[in-house]
């Protein structure tokens, strides 16, 4: 994952109503945040950092100008509008090239399992250190042609190199089982016929 520059402005007010008027300008109120500094208050362009989390997903590195300075950060919270879904405040880690920071990463579900079997994601995450600038965007799970009973715990995961492991390796990801007689009903008969549908069950430094 390439780190994104993007241009940050100090705020100066604080509050719901300063906020809005951040937002009705184009930009975002954002919180900087680590390494033992005091939080910095500071504005991001609305559609870039948008197009940012589009193209790189919850864990994007990006480098601030902020007021001719540049500040490597790790976006940790996106707080968005439950139902305009605009972005309404963005929470950012200080991190240093060289630094290994815990981030949660999607996990990818890759391939059909045998023809009427049902595969249950039990997790949608896995929480793993590496690399501030080496995150992966997500991790893949192959369930191709796996049989009835396969189990698919988080140590038996592939993860790429320098990435480590710190959900529970016991922690069960993929489980593949034959379907009830109501799934059978809502997958309908050209489903059953295929491999089964999957159903599903924040960055800190090191």
């Amino acid at each position: 994952m390439s780190e994104v520059r993007l241009a940050a402005e100090p705020r100066t007010e604080f509050g719901k109503g300063a906020a809005r008027r951040t937002r009705r300008a184009g930009k975002i109120p954002a919180v900087l945040y680590g390494h033992g500094i005091d939080p910095l208050h500071v504005a991001l362009p609305a559609l870039e950092f948008a197009r940012v989390m589009r193209e790189q997903g919850s864990n994007a590195v990006l480098s601030l100008d902020l007021e001719g300075r540049p500040r490597l950060a790790l976006t940790k919270t996106v707080t968005v509008h439950p139902i305009r879904r605009y972005i309404e405040h963005v929470d950012l880690l200080i991190v240093q090239r060289g630094e290994r920071v815990v981030v949660d990463v999607h996990i990818a579900l890759t391939g059909n399992a045998a023809p009427g079997t049902l595969v249950t994601q039990e997790l949608v995450t896995l929480q793993v250190e590496a690399d501030a600038l080496a995150i992966p965007e997500e991790i893949e799970v192959s369930v191709q042609d796996a049989k009835e009973g396969t189990r698919v715990l988080a140590g038996e995961v592939t993860l790429p190199d320098g990435v480590e492991l710190r959900t529970d390796p016991e922690h069960l990801v993929v489980n593949v089982v034959a379907p009830s007689a109501a799934d059978l009903g809502a997958m309908g008969e050209e489903d059953t016929a295929s491999a089964g549908a999957t159903s599903g069950s924040a960055a800190q430094p090191v």
